[in-house]
């Protein structure tokens, strides 16, 4: 055996010495990034990531021998934007925390919180490890939290110090990502059955928005199996054009005539059979993966209280308005017939989708609330589940003039720590957020969904509804053990609403939609809907507006499966009275602990130099 060099040795006691709490995690091992995105289209810059206590680990693996980009950004793009740098350069590995100004100007952070932890180059790649602590109480640091995280990436063929700050070009990019949502344990489903339920050929109309409705007939069926993940299948170059897809429980009463063909949705030549699909199953929406329940928990087919008939509702965002697209996006159902121990629900909870829902134009913020009333909850839950439900993940959903989304969870009056929340809201990018803990819904709690808008760049009303440009205030609860409780929702009162214009009277009976205004003068003749855009808002108006809607008085939407609903359903009800705004978490700063080690760290680069020369390591995408 060859003899070890004293220099390895001590070099060795001085690793050893530095070694952090998580130095196990320090070197490549992939066990250490459990979650991974590709984040350009050619697969040429790749990122890995994990939790580590209260920091973040990071790895890139890159297709380039020059330096690496990447960053955190509230918009998307380089203004005020927390950015790292790194690479190897004449066998030296280097590593910056750089941030942006409002002008985009990158400059070095005097307070450096990414610190390197392996970096290595070989023929095609450069490889970077490095870790961050969630909140650094660093001004340039953009924190870390379980909101949207929007990712900027760059790469150059050069290393910074060759020419300087090298223009990166088109390699370049950015992608919303959650880099705190929880990991799961994942059954691997590579060996089991799975169906698809997939349009065909559906002719994408050269319009702003379409609903697109089929009707599929579940092919398992008189014995139970549990749909243990669902994964999207969006047709290749129609990633921006499917915003989402929900899948309905329709009526077990229907027959194989229905599956003929499918309709746009919500159209009145549409079929009747449409009309009994009430309760949402599954809801997918743009940029969200695959999704994958729980070990306990899964979605029943195959029983007669299970679906049998299926609606798939898929949302085409068409702003461009292009001619000749077809589509055959859908969803795939992976089962097992080896059940788990309960079955999940669906529930709708937010503001019902209606024109009673609105916002003033030219707000840089204005705040909607819907609500899952405790008087819906107490008798649903009070029937059916007095022990409660167990919700395990949340999907928040608006529209193209959302910000952040919050559902807020009430028990005996008291707020209880958020249920969900995205205060960097992405219109193009929703899916589930899994909670860390699994969270108890008893009766007599209440939830509101509460939405954030801006309308700084509309000059007319956002009117609640189902084009991207109107809005919508949602939250699907996923849950179990499943009761029969698919909708909870609220409707703002209107006549108060246009009582804030102005309006005195409409023309009853209502025999139009929208209903016609009677007086005032200025506004006789006009629907309520040109009746608001015509009042002369301003910011003052719309902060006054915003601050009456919250308090209004609503409707409560409670609903069962095939329609049904509970006597609840239809009341007045006073939104309860809480603390707005919400009172966020105070942010506890991490100190920089990591800082001795990293002085070692060109040290350990060379030792696994000089290993890596007798190993050939092949691509790393």
């Amino acid at each position: 055996m060859r003899r070890l060099h004293p220099w390895v040795l001590v070099l060795s006691g001085l690793l050893c010495a530095c070694a952090c709490a998580d130095a196990a995690e320090a070197g490549p091992s992939l066990r250490s990034y459990p979650h991974s995105a590709v984040l350009d289209g050619a697969g040429a810059y790749r990122l890995r990531w994990g939790r580590r206590g209260s920091a973040l680990a990071f790895r890139l693996e890159v297709r380039t021998r020059g330096y690496v980009g990447f960053g955190l950004s509230a918009s998307g793009g380089m203004a005020s934007a927390d950015i790292v740098v790194g690479g190897v350069e004449r066998g030296q590995p280097y590593l910056q925390d750089y941030f942006t100004d409002e002008n985009r100007i990158l400059k070095k952070d005097p307070q450096q919180d990414y610190h390197l932890e392996y970096a290595m180059e070989n023929s095609t790649h450069t490889i970077l490890a490095f870790s961050r602590e969630l909140h650094t109480c660093d001004t340039n640091d953009k924190t870390i939290t379980e909101s949207t995280v929007r990712v900027i990436w760059a790469y150059h063929h050069k290393d910074m110090g060759e020419a300087g700050q090298n223009y990166h070009g088109s390699n370049r990019g950015t992608k919303s990502l959650r880099l705190l949502n929880p990991e799961k344990e994942e059954v691997l489903s590579a060996s089991l059955p799975y169906f698809d339920l997939t349009n065909k050929d559906v002719p994408v109309p050269d319009k702003d928005t379409t609903y697109w409705c089929q009707m599929f007939k579940i092919p398992i069926q008189h014995e139970k199996h549990h749909v243990t993940k669902v994964e999207p299948l969006i047709q290749k170059g129609h990633e921006n054009l499917v915003h989402h897809i929900l899948l309905y429980q329709c009526s077990s009463n229907l027959n194989d005539s229905v599956l003929d063909y499918g309709h746009e949705c919500y159209h009145p030549n549409m079929p009747d059979s449409f009309l009994t699909c009430e309760t949402v199953i599954f809801a997918w929406a743009i940029g969200g993966e695959g999704f994958t329940y729980p070990p306990h928990v899964g979605l029943s087919i195959g029983t007669a209280s299970d679906p049998l008939f299926v609606l798939m509702e898929v949302h085409y965002d068409n702003p461009s308005y292009t001619e000749g697209l077809i589509d055959n996006s859908g969803l795939r159902l992976i089962y097992t017939s080896v059940l788990r121990k309960y079955d999940a629900g669906v529930i709708e909870a937010g503001l019902w989708v209606s024109l009673f829902h609105n916002i003033p134009p030219g707000m840089p913020e204005f705040v909607s609330e819907g609500h899952c009333t405790l008087e819906c909850l107490e008798e649903a839950l009070g029937a059916e589940r007095p022990a409660g439900i167990q919700v395990f993940a949340v999907l928040l959903h608006a529209h193209l003039a959302g910000r952040a989304i919050r559902m807020r969870h009430f028990h005996n009056g008291e707020e209880q720590k958020l249920l969900a929340y995205d205060d960097e809201f992405d219109f193009n990018f929703q899916e589930f957020q899994y909670l860390k803990e699994e969270r108890t819904i008893l009766p007599g709690d209440n939830l509101i969904t509460e939405c954030h808008y801006s309308t700084v760049d509309r000059i007319r009303m956002t009117w609640g509804g189902l084009s991207t440009r109107n809005e919508m205030c949602l939250s699907y609860l996923l849950y179990y053990p499943r009761i029969n409780l698919t909708r909870c929702a609220s409707i703002p009162d209107i006549m108060e609403q246009l009582q804030f214009i102005g309006v005195k009277e409409i023309y009853r009976p209502v025999r139009t939609w929208p209903f016609i205004i009677k007086s005032p003068k200025q506004y006789k003749n006009l629907s309520f809907m040109d009746a608001m855009n015509k009042f002369k808002w301003s910011r003052s108006e719309g902060l006054s507006y915003n601050k009456l809607v919250l308090k209004l008085p609503m409707n409560v939407r409670c609903s069962k499966t095939d329609n049904a609903e509970w006597s609840i359903q239809g009341m007045t009800a006073l939104p309860p009275e809480i603390e707005r705004p919400y009172k966020t978490e105070p942010v506890i700063c991490s100190s920089s602990s990591h800082l001795s080690c990293s002085l070692f760290l060109p040290l350990l680069f060379i030792v696994h130099i000089t290993a890596s020369t007798i190993v050939n390591i092949g691509p790393f995408v």
